[in-house]
């Protein structure tokens, strides 16, 4: 089943030329943090362009239930009147995060170093997910948790009443346990330090300097090292969210492999921690331009034009640049099958404890479609068959998974027979709007009659 209903198959067929102009939804990454920092200032703060989602629906429900006052003012403006840093009450009920492994991640540890007991459960999908990765360092702040065998949800966490500081090296790159140690730190005396290795999205420490927090990042043989003083008065902002990277791939993958087309996706955010897919598609051979390039908010913007790429060719992506893609690899492999030769993706071990294992996810649907996919551990590779040779004709399971099963759907626009997929529903936790979208552009993605 879908994470909010009864499946919804759908169908993708090829299709004519993409054209026009492809205006996606705001940055999910930042819409989160929007409300969570919005929640943990002292007065309002007001958003433009929020991504309204569902994982990020259930963060503003999460965020009232802990005693901020979130209000939809609709076309995607919203306010918060935050309680400051401390100031969240213990909630009434369960949190329920849905499908959102960053939602109940960072949501975690914004709670964690205050004196309140909260219980936080989601779908099948976040059910089945680590949570240790999370719970293990706010432990070293002094927050207990109890959960399900294997450190996984339902969970319920009482946070530390004397948070002590923390200094902690990532152990894997993960934007999400960063960021959850830095939420933690905001409430606890001192100085919270986190070490990574390979940087990841730096949403967080941008937006924590935005709301007047006292952040650093260094640059040292270590790695990143980020300090934040703890206890500051975080000052209300307004934000205007730039529009999702990881939902423009969607659009600009299928302008790529659709003869004839020429898409253009308007605002997207560039934020050089985020936009490694696209400097990939350009490897590989993508008929992709940045125009009208500019900064907002303090993050890179630009438009991105996509046009039909006849001529791709298989590559081998940088191990060091998976963080800064980690969420486009399905869509990726997707370009990958209609490319000319092997693109072999490593140092991807991340994918396999997303929203589903992405790895295997892939894998067997594009095998279905008759590609050749090898994969391993952390590592995966997809020999494509060129322009207009791929078979399709399968379908394929979206694993609760959004970006599974948009990425199937992409793939059905330039294969020979349509692809099938068992249950769309999960697309509506990231990119509610897909649908209307891609077939306003002259893609054919239909909902099967039940």
């Amino acid at each position: 089943m879908s994470s909010h209903g009864a499946p919804i198959p759908m169908t993708s067929t090829a299709c004519g030329p993409l054209t026009g102009v492809a205006e996606v939804p705001g940055d999910k990454s930042i819409s989160h943090r929007s409300l969570i920092l919005g929640a943990m200032a002292v007065g309002e703060t007001t958003i433009n362009g929020l991504l309204e989602g569902q994982d990020v629906l259930d963060t503003a429900k999460a965020m009232r239930a802990f005693g901020a006052e979130v209000t939809d003012h609709g076309g995607g403006s919203w306010s918060v009147q935050g309680v400051g840093v401390g100031g969240f009450a213990e909630p009434e009920n369960v949190i329920d995060c849905g499908n959102s492994g960053t939602g109940v991640r960072l949501i975690m540890g914004a709670m964690a170093t205050s004196p309140i007991t909260a219980t936080f459960t989601g779908d099948a999908s976040l059910n089945g997910r680590p949570m240790a990765r999370i719970t293990d360092p706010l432990a070293l702040f002094g927050c207990q948790s109890v959960g399900r065998k294997g450190g996984r949800l339902p969970m319920t966490l009482v946070g530390a009443a004397d948070p002590v500081p923390v200094r902690y090296e990532v152990p894997v790159p993960s934007a999400q346990v960063k960021s959850a140690v830095l939420l933690a730190g905001l409430n606890t005396p001192g100085q919270t330090v986190v070490i990574e290795a390979e940087a990841t999205r730096d949403h967080t420490e941008r937006m924590l300097a935005g709301f007047g927090a006292e952040v650093t990042v260094e640059q040292t043989d270590a790695g990143r090292v980020i300090t934040l003083t703890g206890q500051p008065e975080l000052k209300p902002q307004h934000i205007d969210v730039p529009r999702d990277p990881s939902s423009a791939a969607f659009p600009v993958c299928a302008a790529l492999i659709v003869p004839g087309s020429d898409v253009l996706v308007p605002g997207i955010g560039l934020n050089p921690t985020r936009a490694g897919v696209f400097t990939t598609l350009r490897e590989m051979g993508a008929d992709l331009t940045y125009e009208n390039e500019c900064e907002e908010g303090g993050e890179p913007v630009a438009d991105l034009r996509a046009r039909f790429s006849p001529n791709l060719k298989g590559i081998e992506v940088p191990p060091e640049r998976a963080a800064s893609m980690i969420d486009e690899y399905p869509v990726l492999s997707v370009v990958a099958a209609f490319a000319e030769g092997q693109t072999v993706m490593r140092g991807v071990k991340e994918l396999r404890v997303k929203e589903s294992d992405r790895i295997d996810a892939m894998a067997t649907g594009l095998r279905g479609n008759g590609i050749e996919v090898e994969d391993g551990p952390d590592w995966w590779i997809v020999t494509g068959r060129g322009h207009g040779e791929v078979p399709g004709g399968a379908t394929c399971a979206s694993h609760l998974d959004h970006r599974i099963a948009m990425s199937f759907m992409i793939l059905g626009m330039a294969s020979q027979k349509p692809v099938q997929l068992d249950d769309g529903g999960p697309i509506a936790t990231s990119f509610p709007i897909f649908e209307p979208l891609m077939q306003q552009l002259g893609a054919q993605v239909t909902r099967n009659a039940g």
